[in-house]
């Protein structure tokens, strides 16, 4: 796996996906994450493309000292990414679910708002963070995680996710570079 090139990692992580046809409504084509943790071998592959990315961008000491993971995906992957870079991970849930003082974004979703919340205490004013996801969408998500990681002080270096739905461009809400690892998926059907 050290020897792979970022290009023959995506190929790994990218034929490890499913496509659900017509899900979660008619017309979608749904890309599941999921059996990229069912082997070590692509999860391995997906942890060592993202950091490689993250390496590129901000060499030395200018790295990331916080991975913020979305709820829930951001779960799956960020805390290991995390440990990978020497970094802290700091998990952004649905409102109601972390103890203690929090900071609450607010953020669209397809069909109505929903809340983010952090802990107050969880980045330090001026800590450099990555935020991480599994899909970008609309934005709204990420960009409601950015809010919270500006609000406590911190500074956001990139926003890096699995896929993109490009034709959403959810990136033009984000006020960071956006990677993808996998971009131009399919996902509407024609």
């Amino acid at each position: 796996m050290a020897d792979a090139t970022v290009d023959e990692l995506k190929a790994l992580v990218k034929g490890a996906l499913r496509q659900y046809p017509d899900f979660p409504e008619k017309g979608i084509l749904f890309e599941d994450i999921l059996p990229i943790f069912q082997s070590p071998t692509t999860f391995q592959a997906l942890l060592t493309a993202m950091a490689l990315q993250i390496k590129a961008n901000f060499a030395g000491n200018d790295g990331p000292e916080v991975i913020v993971g979305l709820d829930a995906r951001g779960f799956l992957f960020g805390p290991t990414l995390a440990l990978q870079l020497g970094a802290a991970f700091v998990p952004v849930r649905k409102s109601g679910k972390l103890p203690g003082a929090v900071a609450e974004a607010e953020f669209q979703k397809e069909y109505g708002t929903d809340v983010f919340a952090i802990q107050a205490d969880a980045i330090k004013p001026g800590q450099r963070v990555v935020v991480v996801d599994d899909i970008i969408a609309t934005g709204g998500s990420a960009k409601a995680a950015g809010d919270l990681v500006k609000q406590l002080g911190g500074v956001i270096l990139e926003y890096v996710f699995i896929l993109e739905l490009d034709f959403l461009h959810g990136r033009d809400l984000l006020d960071a570079p956006v990677y993808t690892l996998l971009s131009g998926q399919p996902t509407k059907l024609e």
